[in-house]
């Protein structure tokens, strides 16, 4: 094969040229790759071929930029080089795709004159996720094929679109059979010259966007409509002000320039620079040191879970969506009934459901009121109620009845794996599997290495988190792993500090315009205030007793930390500020003024220190690992990337000298651990610190 470089070919088949890209894993748009398209479609251009086809090797059709030369020096030519190679051939240009055409490659396959794509194809512009825009004439190109609307739609949420979706929005010509992939770009490209169809330009097709002109209101109730969704994050307003301009420029190459200056905005920015670090984050979280990619895994036929309540139910899911039987264990028909009509109106209610595709999932479900039926299990999780004595005598029975080589996992939150691990023979199959409620809606999964875990326990655990759609981070045993454990340090700081004379909805609203979801207190009340309070044992002392004891539980009460209206809309309660003020006066203190700035640093600087210890004691990998858990389990935002990425924007010393301050202050709550202090002292990050 002719070669154009390491990563190219150029091949003639009668009277189509056929240009090949080879960079493994997903030809993504490195400088090599640009190379070879720039170099591959000038030799075709001169050839005496009358078509041109460009197609991919391997599992993947151009899958987007290589992130990692962002922020770095570019060699080779331009991605918009290239483009204009392409775009202003002379003859016709059929992209043909198969896996993914996302960001540059979907805006490579735009500059060509038609795309063929495989019905598993998928075409998208996802940059939005990693903080950015599609900066190679995506928000130019995309609305001018598949109109205003739908192009705010894909750039602002970076959603793939599937092959017949794209073919019915314009974005593909046709659709080839799988595994024909060249053959039909072939005969499509033979077809267009043969036909002769015009050289279509999507940068000249003005039809869609003539439609929105003088229509502002098309983007004001857009960003309407997505307010919340979008809230914090500068990537999506910039995503639809490249829109914009592509409808109010006055040409495609004003637009352009538009285009290019908001993505440098985006990527000089510190939230694109948070974004992208969580993107390797995530990856990175996946490779553990002592137990290789090529470690072997036991196979995950059938499942067992004990226990049919929220927790046992959404996690029955994971595994029924992908095609795996589960057998639930209640104690109870009517608990177990329960369970199951629960998960039944849980599939029933999820957007686009199909009623064919939910009685498959609700068939792989086998109920059961004995623990014998776990007996052929590959993998039993126990979903059973947080009490280190129930955890033990489940698991002792559980040893005495699975097949040898089942693994016998936990959904402890905090309870001590090795502990439970204790009361069995077999300790190296058992490992701590932390779903997050409602487990099958939320993509955190802590996986608990016990001290006798066995490493092949571990690798089948991590391979299948995959498999069932969650980003699994390893952690080691300690109260509350990683996730609770630093929790409690935010939520033990939120209660100081009412105690000290900031209201709930003060430390609320910080958190908030941080970033998260909520504050502690509106959280509290969403989740119900009742949470493990026994009114025959509640003496009134604390503030949380005494507001149950008002019948103040929370959001479905009416009443909590917040008075809620019939909509459930939240505002600052005088009944809960006088009863914090009373508790003040009881203590024998002064309520003081607390800016903003302490509650801030007093809520979310202890959770880093508290980090610090985590990757002292060895708990964690890395300290991005922690940043996934908290990403993806706990609402912090991503555009400030995790608790130990923003320490390292803070500055570690920054933060070794405020937990000093409030160590003075407050007392040994605050006290650093060696590890941050060393750190500080040898001017390192979080980031530099590597496990022994």
């Amino acid at each position: 094969m002719p070669e154009i470089n390491p990563v190219t070919t150029l091949t003639q088949d009668g009277d189509v040229a056929v240009i090949t890209l080879n960079s493994p894993p997903v030809n993504a748009l490195s400088a090599k790759v640009r190379e070879g398209l720039a170099e591959g479609f000038k030799q075709a251009i001169a050839s005496p071929a009358k078509a041109i086809v460009l197609i991919c090797d391997g599992r993947t059709f151009i899958a987007g930029a290589d992130i990692t030369e962002f922020g770095g020096q570019m060699s080779g030519p331009s991605l918009q080089e290239v483009q204009d190679i392409i775009e202003g051939a002379p003859k016709p240009v059929v992209a043909a795709i198969h896996g993914t055409a996302l960001g540059g490659g979907l805006e490579v396959a735009l500059c060509a004159h038609y795309r063929v794509a495989v019905p598993s194809a998928k075409v998208g512009l996802p940059e939005v996720n990693i903080g950015l825009l599609p900066g190679a004439g995506g928000t130019q190109r995309l609305p001018r094929i598949v109109g205003v609307e739908k192009a705010l739609e894909m750039v602002t949420s970076g959603q793939h679109v599937p092959a017949k979706a794209a073919a019915e929005m314009g974005l593909v010509d046709e659709i080839v059979p799988e595994g024909q992939l060249r053959q039909g770009a072939l005969d499509f490209a033979n077809r267009a010259v043969a036909e002769g169809k015009p050289l279509v330009k999507v940068r000249d097709n003005n039809a869609k966007l003539e439609e929105a002109k003088g229509k502002p209101e098309i983007f004001a109730n857009f960003r309407k409509a997505n307010a919340r969704k979008m809230r914090g994050f500068n990537a999506p307003e910039n995503n639809i002000k490249a829109v914009e301009a592509a409808v109010n420029a006055s040409s495609f190459d004003e637009g352009l320039k538009e285009e290019r200056r908001l993505f440098g905005e985006l990527m000089m920015g510190p939230q694109s620079a948070a974004q992208r670090y969580y993107f390797f984050a995530e990856r990175q979280a996946q490779k553990i040191p002592d137990v290789p990619d090529d470690t072997p895994s036991r196979a995950i036929n059938k499942v067992g879970i004990l226990g049919a309540g929220t927790m046992g139910g959404g996690i029955a899911m994971n595994f029924a969506n992908v095609g795996i039987p589960v057998t639930i264990v209640e104690l109870k028909q009517d608990a177990l009934d329960r369970g199951l009509a629960t998960i039944r109106k849980n599939y029933e209610r999820s957007r686009g459901a199909d009623p064919a595709v939910t009685e498959k999932r609700m068939g792989l479900l086998t109920g059961a009121l004995e623990q014998e039926a776990l007996a052929d299990c590959d993998l039993v999780i126990e979903a059973v109620f947080e009490r280190m004595d129930i955890k033990k005598d489940v698991f002792t029975n559980l040893d005495r009845i699975c097949k040898p080589g089942a693994i016998l996992a936990t959904n402890t939150s905090y309870l001590n794996v090795d502990e439970i691990a204790s009361v069995t023979s077999r300790p190296q199959d058992v490992i701590g599997l932390h779903f997050f409620s409602p487990a099958n809606v939320m993509k955190l999964l802590e996986v608990i290495r016990g001290e006798k875990t066995a490493k092949d326990v571990i690798s089948t655990s991590m391979k299948l988190a995959k498999q069932i759609g969650k980003v699994a981070v390893l952690a080691g045993v300690c109260p509350g792993f990683i996730g609770n454990r630093m929790l409690s340090q935010r939520q033990r700081e939120a209660q100081k500090l009412v105690m000290e004379g900031a209201m709930p909805w003060d430390i609320d609203r910080v958190l908030y315009d941080f970033g998260f979801p909520m504050g502690p207190f509106a959280m509290s009340d969403l989740a119900g205030l009742d949470i493990g309070w026994v009114k025959e044992n509640s003496k009134g002392e604390t503030i949380r007793d005494v507001l149950c004891e008002m019948d103040r539980r929370g959001q479905k009460t009416g009443a909590g930390y917040y008075d809620y209206d019939e909509n459930r809309t939240a505002k600052p309660s005088p009944v809960t500020e006088q009863i914090i003020n009373d508790f003040i006066t009881k203590s024998g203190r002064n309520p003081r003024k607390i800016d903003d700035q302490e509650i801030l640093e007093r809520c979310i600087y202890p959770m880093i220190n508290e980090g610090a210890k985590i990757l002292e004691e060895g708990k964690a990998i890395r300290s991005s690992d922690i940043d996934v858990v908290w990403v993806n389990g706990y609402g912090w935002p991503v555009y400030r990337g995790g608790p130990m990425y923003y320490g390292d924007q803070v500055g570690v010393q920054n933060v070794l000298a405020k937990m000093q301050e409030f160590q003075g202050q407050h007392g040994d709550d605050f006290k650093p651990p060696a590890l941050l202090e060393k750190l500080a002292a040898d001017g390192q990050k979080f980031s530099d610190f590597k496990q022994a």
